[in-house]
């Protein structure tokens, strides 16, 4: 029996709907940029069966993925679960077989996957587009190739037998400059390992580097930052091993005495060339841009103090504090002649953010001004009584002038919570900031998504696409124009039925 009212599942707005869907010719306010053609692609979880335990993370959640396809100023959307081997497995059995959060130990006895823990990935997390390919990713496995156009699951991808680790992580970077992806796999020979293999990826999809590098502990690397000089991985108090596993928690627990660490490897050198810079306990989960200056290598993130996951539990039992949980933006300065192993830090602005932080992609490793993001507006208001949410809600997309201290907002709605946005350039030679926001939110009164396109200069919208459904939320999102990947536009499926006569 099916039943989602226990456990980490979401109510209300967020309750899991368990079905694919297409919408052509979608419902749109005001006037889409005609220079858009491409798709915004999004990944998050939805659970098709309940999670196994009530203290499960929703991390765990079955991978789907969604698109709003835009050309001509007309919208067609799609989604589909992305099936993986744990997904089909769970559909043949009509229930949940896996454990909880990447722990195998807790799975169904007829489900044995200890030995190979990336047969048990649910795909759930971030789309990357790489060589004309579109993936869908979760750094517990490798990639899972994604038909662009119809989003059909083709299978996990190892660039030709080339990419030699378990993993691959969430967040890998493309090099606007070279056009090489950098990509990476923690625990990269197995559970709790740690090893962490770096990958160079051509603009044409090929394997041409490697570094094998050993991580002060076994954290969760989710994210990393480039410079043209530097591969940067933050190190923090997320930890796991095998004994925690075995006995049946969740991967990860937050351990606030752990100290930070920045690794900094030459992108000239080999992995014995990884070098260790140790800070106080902090959490880096995402980060934001980095770029290098002579002999110093300045890195920005949004970066709290405390555990950000209150389903990740501390492993001293210690609550969880959602004052250590905010986020600031805040730039680390590595000067590279210095002897000692320590960074300095500068907290732009005391502003607490989300930290789902993005730049534009064109200026990735180098010097630049902006950074979007968004966050909760306190000024702004909130109809409680029509949304049915709680107070806490992201209402509002900024634009923050790293050079100037400068802030630039673009408010929702009273009703609304957004997501992650991407930004867009007007076109290929549009100035740093030039162009488009855009993003999905969340309308609780009328239980519906909508799609929103921000003038990210002036920060004001410019056009609406209403679904006549609520959506899973994402993890993460991307747009991707109609020249970075074999994207089509869709003809409406044939009518097979009988047609009457006249």
């Amino acid at each position: 029996m099916v039943d989602f009212t226990h456990g980490p599942a979401g109510r209300g707005f967020f309750s899991p709907q368990r079905y694919e869907a297409d919408i052509y010719d979608c419902e749109v306010e005001g006037n889409i940029p005609r220079e858009l053609n491409g798709a915004f692609y999004r990944v998050g979880g939805e659970w098709f069966y309940p999670p196994p335990a009530e203290d499960d993370s929703p991390f765990s959640a079955d991978g789907y993925i969604s698109s709003f396809r835009i050309h001509d100023g007309i919208v067609d959307f799609k989604s589909r679960w992305i099936k993986t081997p744990r997904f089909l497995n769970n559909l043949a059995a009509r229930r949940q077989l896996y454990g909880v959060y990447r722990n195998p130990f807790t799975a169904d006895p007829s489900i044995q996957y200890a030995d190979k823990p990336y047969l048990g990935t649910v795909m759930n997390t971030a789309p990357i587009a790489h060589g004309g390919k579109l993936f869908a990713l979760k750094e517990d496995a490798q990639p899972y190739e994604i038909d662009p156009n119809t989003l059909d699951t083709l299978g996990p991808w190892d660039f030709d037998g080339r990419f030699k680790a378990q993993t691959f992580s969430a967040h890998p970077k493309v090099d606007p400059v070279s056009g090489d992806m950098i990509c990476y796999g923690y625990e990269a020979t197995g559970l709790c390992t740690d090893d962490l293999w770096i990958y160079v990826i051509s603009p044409a999809g090929r394997v041409t580097r490697e570094y094998r590098v050993k991580v002060p502990y076994v954290s969760l690397l989710h994210d990393m930052v480039l410079t043209q000089k530097y591969i940067i991985f933050p190190v923090y108090g997320y930890v796991t091993s095998m004994e925690r596993l075995k006995q049946g928690k969740l991967h990860w627990g937050w351990d606030k005495n752990m100290p930070t660490y920045w690794g900094l490897l030459p992108r000239a050198g080999e992995g014995k060339d990884m070098r260790w810079f140790k800070g106080p306990p902090s959490c880096v989960i995402h980060t934001i841009n980095a770029f290098d200056d002579g002999d110093k290598v300045y890195v920005d993130a949004p970066i709290s103090d405390g555990n950000p996951f209150p389903f990740f539990p501390s492993v001293d039992d210690t609550p969880w504090s959602p004052q250590l949980a905010q986020h600031t933006i805040r730039r680390l300065t590595f000067d590279l002649t210095s002897a000692q192993d320590t960074y300095t830090e500068q907290v732009f602005d005391r502003q607490d953010i989300v930290d789902l932080a993005r730049v534009d992609d064109r200026f990735l490793s180098l010097p630049y001004k902006y950074v979007y993001s968004l966050m909760n507006d306190p000024a702004r208001p909130y109809d409680a009584a029509r949304a049915g949410q709680g107070n806490r809600v992201i209402n509002t997309y900024f634009r923050y002038d790293l050079t100037r201290g400068e802030w630039r907002k673009y408010f929702v709605g009273d009703v609304h919570n957004l997501q992650e946005p991407s930004f867009i350039p007007r076109n290929a030679d549009a100035p740093e900031g030039d162009g488009f926001l855009i993003g999905t939110a969340s309308n609780y009164a009328d239980m519906r998504t909508e799609l929103v396109i921000v003038d990210a200069v002036e920060m004001e919208e410019l056009a609406r696409v209403i679904l006549p459904f609520r959506m899973t939320p994402q993890v993460h999102a991307r747009w991707y124009s109609n020249k970075e990947l074999p994207l089509n536009v869709e003809p409406l499926p044939p009518y097979t039925g009988r047609v009457q006569k006249s």
